[in-house]
């Protein structure tokens, strides 16, 4: 019974070592120490403790490393400070649980089975004398200091233990002071507005514009594009959607520049990288710069006589989609509400997938009616977590991620179909895309790595090669149909060959990479290394080397300058900053909440105050329908996911029809935050409210000036 309880024990402090060595071998050897030290630390502080103690410590362990897999599996990256945050959201937990099935159950049945067998009768070893036990750590760190700088070309994937990146991320955002980045202007490579390549074509035939945006969905997916890239994919792969397309013109190297939709949809809408941070979405600043929001696509093909129309399978305002779409030129917006035909099974984010092209069918047939070029974006919503798919159908595939893909794959190839039968596709410029990428286990750089298929009435090459990015794609679209773009845009059309490299950036996976026009790829980690090395693009698999330590420090300082100079090109002037995220909407409730994400009736996300700034806040609502028992809202506030509780608000009183409330209150930001988010919600049956107003006012530097 001693040997099973200690081998047990040792199995459990051991796990992500050897399940590292079954995959990895020894290739990873900095993420092996990493494992293995962490392990052994875990190991003499359980041998010390009783069985009881050794019980509450043990199992928080397992259910970390078994949390860190299942991410790992999902996004390719390991957990980080805000991560950990989750552990006080109940209700998120209570959501992220529900239907779980693991990546892994071999892992997860071992890890469990070891840690039930090692909690049988208390093991007890003469402790270690502090000085020798201190002195082996030091050890310990200072052999994982010398190696760091020889597995530097490694990512963070393979030089860190979930825990001690964890560790790590915390120094580096939490308790580290972080210091202001310099102003330094980006490449002006990276900016500009390049039109001067050849033309595939001397002018567009198509008359409507329809853009197909699919959640989270890389390249990697489309057979013919994987392969031009060098890579396979026997894993995931999306048949039906790339033989639906075989005479599309097809753009393999293109790149997402980060996660998050509404990000991408800026970047794709408005020819501008989004930000490279977690700061305020470029989308919500547009705000403080109208003229720049009217150089978005929807606005300039609408002032030249188009009618443009967004439409999404998700609440329109989760991310204030319904603010921000109308804002850059959108005439018509709508979301999950539009739909009539029920889902098949129960998604909290909105409309499945095959429901969702059967009704975008019915919206293009509506279109085709008027007298009018139309252009129409679409946003799927059924891969994203926790994905659209029933658990019967979910049983049959290697994960819930890839039945979701396959079911996408299984409804986006019938409507393309139609689109050709019914004749769309002779007059319309079609452009299926992602907002972002969920990445895959072939490496970091997948989460960068984006869609392009475009299908149009000419002929086009079937591969088209060089760098692309969603920066390009509003560029692209008026340099098709021959429009002027606005110098404000930066980008290169994907409807012209050059013969110069291409400077990108992006920030994915913990990560950012930027390629220079000199096909050189610097790639630098939250954690400060950063690798270079000759690269034709911004993304692939390349033998980088580690920087000399002056080197590297000069790089990643310049890097993160430039990049904060990109996320400032829209901020407003210091100490004065309004955002408005209401005007009137119309919010039909649900029965009963089920999510404080799916169901927020407003899309103030992952907003960013400063240091000793003040954030006034007015709200202004009425009940338009109410049920008997009234209506009843709630305010909760997050950051980086995390429930908020000490600031202060007013409460709602229950509404009933025709009343109508103002909340207004202040707090102070003594400490900055990142990824704050306001979440109002309520419940009512057969209940709608009006939001009259939901201001967010930021001053700067107000609590030192007072």
């Amino acid at each position: 019974m001693w040997f099973i309880s200690f081998f047990s024990l040792l199995t459990v402090c051991f796990m992500p070592l050897l399940w590292r060595m079954v995959h990895s071998g020894v290739s990873q050897p900095l993420g092996l120490l990493s494992d293995g030290t962490l392990g052994l630390l875990l190991l003499l502080f359980l041998t010390h403790i009783s069985r009881w103690l050794r019980i509450v410590a043990i199992l928080p362990w397992a259910i970390f490393q078994l949390v860190a897999f299942e991410l790992m599996a999902a996004m390719q990256r390991l957990p980080n400070w805000s991560d950990l945050q989750y552990l006080k959201d109940l209700k998120f937990l209570d959501n992220s649980m529900a239907g779980f099935s693991p990546t892994s159950p071999l892992l997860t049945g071992l890890l469990l089975t070891t840690v039930l067998l090692s909690l049988l009768p208390p093991i007890k070893l003469h402790p270690l004398p502090p000085i020798r036990t201190l002195t082996f750590v030091v050890m310990l760190a200072t052999g994982y200091g010398m190696l760091s700088s020889h597995s530097a070309h490694q990512g963070v994937l393979e030089r860190y233990s979930p825990l001690h990146w964890l560790i790590t991320d915390a120094l580096i955002h939490r308790f580290i002071p972080a210091t202001s980045p310099q102003t330094i202007p980006p490449p002006t490579g990276l900016t500009a507005l390049d039109l001067n390549g050849r033309p595939l074509l001397t002018a567009g035939k198509a008359k409507n514009v329809l853009v197909v945006v699919l959640e989270g969905i890389p390249g990697l997916y489309y057979p013919e594009i994987a392969r031009t890239m060098g890579v396979t994919s026997d894993k995931q792969e999306m048949p039906l959607f790339a033989a639906s397309t075989d005479d599309a013109m097809l753009v393999p190297d293109f790149a997402v520049h980060s996660h998050q939709t509404i990000r991408g949809l800026y970047a794709m809408l408005c020819g501008d990288y989004s930000k490279l941070s977690w700061s305020t979405p470029k989308a919500f600043e547009l705000q403080h710069n109208q003229s720049r929001a009217q150089d978005c696509l929807p606005a300039q093909l609408a002032a030249q006589g188009w009618s443009t129309h967004f439409l999404q399978g998700a609440n329109l305002g989760f991310m204030g989609k319904d603010r921000v779409m109308p804002m850059i030129g959108f005439q018509e917006v709508h979301g999950n509400e539009w739909f009539t035909e029920p889902n098949p099974f129960p998604f909290e984010w909105g409309t499945v997938d095959s429901v969702f092209f059967h009704g975008a069918w019915q919206y293009i047939v509506g279109l085709q009616a008027q007298q009018q070029p139309w252009m129409l974006t679409l946003l799927t919503v059924g891969t994203h977590q926790p994905y659209a798919v029933s658990d019967e159908v979910a049983d049959h595939y290697p994960s819930k991620k890839a039945a979701a893909v396959a079911q996408l794959d299984q409804a986006l190839a019938p409507f393309i179909a139609q689109l050709r039968r019914e004749g769309v596709l002779e007059d319309t410029l079609v452009i299926i895309t992602s907002d972002e990428s969920h990445g895959a286990n072939l490496g970091r750089w997948v989460s960068s790595w984006g869609l392009a298929v475009i299908l149009a009435p000419e002929h086009l090459p079937r591969i088209k090669h060089g760098g692309h990015g969603l920066v390009d794609m509003t560029a692209s679209v008026l340099d098709y149909f021959g429009l002027q773009p606005p110098s404000t845009l930066s980008g290169r059309s994907v409807f012209r060959d050059y013969d110069a490299p291409r400077e990108m950036i992006s920030y994915t996976a913990s990560e950012k990479r930027y390629h220079t026009s000199e096909n050189v790829l610097y790639v630098c980690s939250d954690d400060g290394l950063c690798r270079m090395g000759k690269a034709s693009s911004i993304l692939g698999s390349y033998a980088l080397q580690p920087l000399p330590r002056k080197e590297n420090a000069r790089r990643h300082d310049y890097l993160t300058s430039f990049s904060s100079t990109l996320d400032k090109s829209l901020s407003a002037p210091q100490g004065n900053r309004r955002l408005k995220f209401a005007s009137g909407e119309l919010r039909p409730l649900p029965e009963t909440m089920t999510s404080e994400w799916a169901d927020n009736l407003i899309g103030a996300q992952y907003l960013d105050f400063p240091k000793n700034s003040q954030v006034h806040v007015s709200i202004k609502v009425k009940a338009i329908d109410a049920s008997r028992n009234g209506i009843a809202l709630k305010l909760l506030f997050k950051q980086s996911d995390t429930p908020v509780n000490e600031i202060a608000s007013p409460q709602f009183p229950i509404l009933y029809t025709g009343e109508e409330h103002r909340v207004e209150f202040t707090f102070d930001n003594p400490h900055p935050r990142q990824s704050f988010s306001f979440h109002l919600v309520g419940e009512g049956k057969d209940s709608i409210i009006q939001l009259d107003e939901f201001d967010v006012a930021v001053d700067e530097e107000t609590i030192e000036n007072t």
